[in-house]
């Protein structure tokens, strides 16, 4: 992600769950923000009412905001969706509460889940924030978002078997070898979420993970993202 071609210094996360964010761009929204980057998480399902074992919504906030903190995010956005049934939720209403995140943010770039997840809600972000990114075109006079890349959430995309949907291609990395274990411990913020290796939220698959982008991209460690959306401006 080329920040000197776009301008971009705010970043927005849509995730449709607290710790979507953490699984998906801890790392590289960590090593962004030390970098000087604003970045923001919005969660459309902030209180995750169906989740197993999930602590009462005051304390899966707090926790939230202890893993934000650690990763250098802002404060982050939480919707008022029902959990796993964002299916039931006009795709209009989606839609405009993603508008307001990326105009109360000034997002350049938005992140979000890639649409071949087999998580419901997953999918319906994805189609949401497609649509909520084109916004300045009906509306000249709103912020304009440079960019969109589809981020891998292990234990969602990694899961997807259907041979129809297209699978997540990764084109955009970025060296992570510093804050891994930053996004390993903000993802330890949230109670239950981490699981025993073989899992795929386990420490062991996060780091084999975060091993084997960066050996596609040359590096000790790596996240990456796919490209949806990319607009390049001239220099001249």
């Amino acid at each position: 992600m080329n920040f000197e071609n776009t301008d971009a210094r705010n970043l927005l996360i849509v995730g449709a769950h607290p710790d979507d964010e953490v699984l998906g761009f801890g790392a590289a929204g960590a090593s962004l923000a030390r970098a000087g980057t604003t970045v923001t998480s919005c969660f459309l399902s902030g209180d995750v009412e169906v989740r197993a074992n999930r602590p009462e919504i005051k304390v899966l906030h707090e926790q939230s905001r202890a893993a934000q903190q650690l990763l250098g995010f802002e404060e982050p956005i939480f919707g008022p969706f029902p959990n796993i049934k964002f299916n039931t939720v006009p795709h209009v209403d989606l839609v405009r509460f993603i508008e307001d995140a990326i105009e109360s943010t000034r997002a350049d770039v938005v992140v979000t889940h890639h649409p071949g997840d087999p998580n419901n809600d997953h999918l319906h972000v994805a189609r949401a924030c497609s649509a909520a990114i084109r916004l300045y075109q009906r509306d000249p006079a709103k912020h304009r978002v440079q960019a969109l890349y589809f981020m891998e959430v292990p234990s969602s995309t990694d899961w997807a078997l259907d041979s129809s949907v297209l699978p997540f291609r990764p084109d955009t990395f970025f060296d992570v070898s510093d804050t891994l274990e930053l996004q390993i411990e903000a993802l330890a913020c949230y109670s239950g979420v981490m699981r025993d290796s073989p899992h795929p939220r386990s420490r062991e698959t996060l780091e084999a993970l975060a091993r084997v982008r960066g050996s596609q991209a040359g590096c000790a460690y790596a996240e990456a993202v796919q490209t949806a959306f990319r607009m390049v401006q001239s220099s001249a």
